[in-house]
């Protein structure tokens, strides 16, 4: 477990996790009483299961950026692992981390230490892909009972080899334009590459185990060769810590990463690490700190940053502080600050995200809940109306009654007459959005893309190949949008003559668009044509390098597809759900009327009998209101709830 120097974003994390659990808990009890009250149905059920699986699948990423020798994992170490009491990622002058690595837990698997060979860069597959083959990858066990046990698992991941200058162009890790690659081939023509693509670390560490992802980025060239990190890793991360050196300052190749592939926005900031080299026992605490403030001056108007953007620590003296219980060096190293100001900017923006999804899924699941339940509320009201009317009244006057309610379900039965039609419309329409959504299609686009790809050598002829790709794939999304948006408008006029004609207690069908998916491929796409604008003339490693960013960005819209199908099928198996469910309890209600009515043309007697029996209904129901207003209070505070610390800051 966490010890008791625990830092104010593992704090406020552990409270986010704690959020999330209550909100879980406020759903399964609301789910497991409309359940008993016979107010759910599978497709209702269906989406409270979808809703709570989101919970649990939760994950809040924060990325680690810098050149080597930066101090990178030294950070990592000093703001998660200090717990354990000693340096949990190896961390040493040079480079140390040699792969994009990703420390997350995930309970299918045993702990361990998850290795993509480099040669699977040969192949027209992307890393994400590469997640589904279990076979593809190099399996070590880690035994998390021992620190030491632990950083010589993790001292694998660092590994090179010594490959022909030809295998290195072949994986895209060469370029012969580049005058300091020619430095590093050996006499034998031999080349130092990573000999893993990527690592999974399944570490059962307790904030990983809450939904923690850390990713371990190698040096910035790496950025510009592995498109996970510039397409998936990096864009999708929550947050982006930029790590440079306070005795370096900004390098050309750091300005170049920082406009291209992270630039400022929410939850991007900036690190200016090893402060500690700015100690001197012969300057005064002022002089440090003016050199400091000037360090951190000049980062900000490079990177065009505001000074208060730009965090000064010493991870190192930070990590020794909290082992050693050292509370003096601790906020010396201002390895606090940087943690307070991350807490403070990613948790509440993360928690921000999910509350107002969930909230909105919420009212749409609780108000069809209130919508069947004052629908069932109404119609033992009429009964009751219509049976104390019966008092004293003759047999004529019971059988036009029946006779009326005879034709109530007359008309209603031709109302369902008309919506058989509709469910025809409604399937045929269900197809149609597949046709341009389906998998089978975009698989046919990738496949064309590729071929155009690998006919043209020049970078214009590659670009368009991608660009045609993109065009084709926004023009299928835009027509699957068409026909949900007519789906929707089909469904509003059948809700609307339900409700006008039967009364039924109806608003507006479940809303849904397909607008997210379309801008998170306009994303990709501009990230695509970021990298690769000022290409002009290929060489065979760019010509690799332009492939292999096609091979993620297939994997990343195929991914994008799978989702976008799955909320599909999802909504058209849900959007006629209330009209189906006020549809049966409106039949209930006509049968019950006619039975009621029937009894008591039969034997007059049994007339008060029944009018105490509704009574008794009613009540019942009164109380049933009470309790579901209630239960969706508490699951609706759950939701709105703040985490406890920013409770005590308020």
């Amino acid at each position: 477990m966490i010890g008791d120097n625990v830092s104010n974003l593992v704090q406020k994390f552990q409270e986010y996790s704690m959020w999330r659990s209550g909100v879980a808990m406020a759903l399964e009890r609301y789910r497991a009483w409309i359940t008993v009250a016979e107010l759910s149905d599978a497709a209702n059920d269906q989406r409270m299961s979808r809703a709570l699986g989101r919970l649990a699948e939760d994950k809040l990423t924060i990325a680690f950026v810098a050149e080597f020798s930066r101090g990178k994992s030294e950070l990592i170490n000093a703001i998660f692992f200090a717990d354990y009491g000693q340096r949990i990622l190896p961390s040493s002058v040079g480079r140390t981390t040699m792969c994009p690595t990703e420390l997350l837990y995930d309970e299918t698997f045993p702990p361990s230490i998850r290795l993509l060979p480099i040669e699977t860069r040969a192949e027209p597959q992307s890393t994400s892909d590469f997640k589904e083959q279990s076979n593809a990858w190099t399996v070590l066990p880690l035994d998390i009972s021992s620190g030491d046990g632990m950083l010589e698992a993790f001292k694998h991941v660092s590994l090179t080899k010594r490959v022909p200058l030809e295998a290195a162009k072949s994986y895209g890790l060469y370029d012969e334009t580049d005058p300091d690659s020619k430095l590093a081939v050996d006499a034998n023509g031999m080349v130092e590459i990573s000999q893993w693509r990527h690592a999974i670390v399944n570490f059962p560490h307790p904030l990983l185990k809450q939904g923690l992802v850390i990713i371990d980025t190698p040096g910035l060239n790496a950025i510009g060769t592995e498109p996970e990190l510039t397409l998936n890793l990096i864009p999708n991360a929550h947050a982006v810590l930029f790590i440079l050196a306070a005795d370096t300052g900004v390098t050309k190749s750091d300005i170049e990463v920082w406009r291209q592939h992270i630039g400022t926005g929410t939850g991007r900031m900036v690190v200016l690490n090893k402060i500690d080299s700015m100690w001197d026992e012969l300057r005064s605490e002022a002089e440090v700190e003016r050199q400091i403030i000037g360090q951190v001056s000049s980062v900000a108007h490079t990177l065009g940053l505001t000074q208060q953007q730009v965090y000064p620590v010493s991870a190192q003296k930070g990590l020794v502080g909290k082992i050693n219980r050292d509370a003096k060096l601790l906020a010396k190293s201002r390895l606090p600050a940087l943690e307070s100001a991350l807490s403070n900017e990613l948790i509440p923006a993360k928690q921000e995200i999910i509350r107002t999804q969930f909230a909105t899924e919420i009212n749409e699941l609780t108000t069809a809940r209130q919508a069947l339940l004052s629908a069932r509320m109404r119609n033992v009201v009429e009964q009751l109306v219509e049976l104390k009317s019966l008092r004293g009244k003759n047999q004529n006057i019971v059988s036009h009654m029946m006779k009326r309610i005879d034709i109530e379900k007359k008309e209603f039965d031709e109302s369902l007459l008309k919506l058989q039609g509709t469910r025809a419309v409604f399937a045929r329409l269900s197809v149609d959005v597949f046709t341009t959504l389906g998998m089978n299609v975009l698989k046919d686009e990738i496949g064309r893309t590729r071929n155009g790809m690998s006919k043209s050598m020049f970078s214009t002829g590659m670009r368009d190949a991608v660009k045609n790709f993109f065009a084709h794939i926004q023009e299928n999304l835009a027509l699957s949008g068409k026909t949900t948006d007519e789906i929707t408008e089909m469904m509003t006029v059948m809700y609307r003559k339900f409700s006008t004609d039967h009364g039924l207690a109806l608003s507006t069908p479940m809303p849904f668009s397909l607008d997210k998916y379309s801008k998170e491929i306009a994303m990709i796409e501009a990230v695509y044509h970021k990298q690769f604008s000022t290409t002009v003339l290929l060489t065979t490693p760019q010509v690799v390098l332009m492939q292999k960013f096609f091979d993620s960005i297939a994997s990343r819209v195929k991914q994008n597809f799978l989702l976008a199908n799955r909320d599909v099928d999802a909504w058209l198996k849900v959007v006629m759900t209330p009209l189906e469910a006020q549809i049966r309890e409106h039949k209930a209600q006509l049968k019950r009327r006619r039975q009621s009515i029937e009894r008591i043309h039969e034997a007059t007697d049994g007339l008060e009998e029944k009018v105490a029996a509704l009574e008794k209904m009613q009540d019942e129901l009164a109380a049933q209101k009470t309790s579901l207003d209630a239960l969706e209070a508490e699951l609706k505070k759950s939701i709105r709830e703040e985490l406890a610390s920013f409770q005590a800051a308020a």
